[in-house]
């Protein structure tokens, strides 16, 4: 069997490319008679390996120099209670609600100072994203959380918060690298890479300096203190040494391909493929408005539960994998990261058309 087209939200799909490449350097990378996951941290040639994955990740989103870039490992779900404990200092923040992964953020903060949602849109199953020119920010609010493409319900914001002079945290796992980003307006941008960069196993924090420091809420672990990890250059202790090698070879590779520019480009034109066909399809719907529709996961449903698993049935023996919708909502979700060809989401399309043909 060849290669399937893996609509997974994650752990997704990754460039051909990059996977041949690793394939080629599984039993000898360059020259030192062993594989990266052999080898150790602290050796010269690991050192190369993830200096040269921060240049390169530096250079594609411009990270200014009194940013710190972080691998650390715990997935996104550990720095829900990391932020807390490091940014908290007056025991406040706000956080913006617009899913599963934002309200788990929330959830978590609470166990660590008061946490304020200041907007959500948990009214309508979180099928859009509020409006957030002019919120309620309580004044002592240590820092404005948000998760900025919504991996289960498919939206995005595509303008940032008016955090009113507070620092901006966000969740970005599952837009990374998508498009081009302004760092300047975050204090904190963070992703688990297992949606569009690597394998599951890292997580990158961007964190601007100055909110890096000694004082964290007692009985912070050491391991889950953002100084120490910057202090040490992520090698605190032994780090996800062979995601970060993937994640480096993706970097490379999206430079190749233009930067995130063109990234964005390309995962434009691969979702108005998609979203051009459910806008005028007589059996399937996608769920969010428009305006806030996320480039990355597209959920849609037929409005029959049947039908729905019929078509995920289908789809699979056809070679569309994970097409299934998150188990907390149902219906279908094509995730199309920056590693889905075009060409995957057209045969998508056209088995869909069949399927409605045959169906209606």
């Amino acid at each position: 069997m060849g290669r399937v087209y893996n609509f997974s939200a994650g752990p997704a799909v990754l460039p051909e490319e990059v996977l041949r490449e690793v394939a080629d350097e599984m039993m000898d990378y360059r020259g030192t008679g062993m594989s990266v996951m052999e080898m150790s941290h602290r050796s010269k040639a690991y050192e190369e390996i993830i200096q040269t994955a921060e240049k390169d990740l530096r250079d594609l989103m411009n990270i200014p120099d009194n940013y710190k870039v972080l691998f650390l490992q715990g997935g996104a779900s550990q720095q829900f209670a990391m932020i807390p404990m490091n940014l908290m200092k007056n025991k406040k923040a706000a956080y913006i609600v617009t899913g599963q992964w934002a309200k788990k953020a929330y959830q978590e903060a609470q166990m660590y100072g008061e946490a304020v949602a200041v907007a959500s849109s948990a009214d309508k199953t979180f099928s859009y994203i509020p409006d957030c020119s002019d919120l309620d920010i309580p004044e002592d609010a240590d820092y404005v959380y948000i998760c900025e493409n919504n991996t289960i319900y498919g939206t995005k914001f595509w303008e940032l918060p008016n955090t009113k002079g507070k620092n901006l945290v966000s969740d970005v796992s599952s837009c990374f690298l998508s498009e081009p980003v302004d760092v300047t307006k975050y204090g904190v941008i963070y992703g688990g890479v297992q949606k569009n960069i690597g394998p599951a196993g890292v997580v990158i924090v961007i964190i601007r300096e100055d909110l890096i420091t000694e004082d964290t809420l007692p009985g912070t672990p050491t391991m889950l203190k953002y100084k120490i990890h910057a202090d040490n250059d992520s090698l605190y202790n032994t780090p996800p040494a062979y995601g970060i090698y993937v994640c480096g070879k993706v970097f490379q590779w999206i430079k190749k391909m233009g930067g995130l520019s063109a990234m964005k480009e390309h995962n434009e034109k691969k979702a108005k493929i998609l979203y051009d066909f459910l806008d005028e399809s007589k059996l399937f719907k996608g769920t969010v408005e428009k305006k806030d529709r996320s480039l990355m996961n597209v959920p849609f449903v037929t409005g029959n539960e049947e039908l729905d698993a019929k078509f995920v049935k289908e789809a699979k023996a056809a070679g569309f994998e994970n097409l299934k919708g998150h188990r907390s909502v149902g219906g279908m979700r094509a995730s199309i990261y920056n590693a889905m060809p075009i060409e995957g989401v057209e045969k998508l399309v056209e088995f869909m058309k069949k399927f409605e043909a045959e169906n209606l």
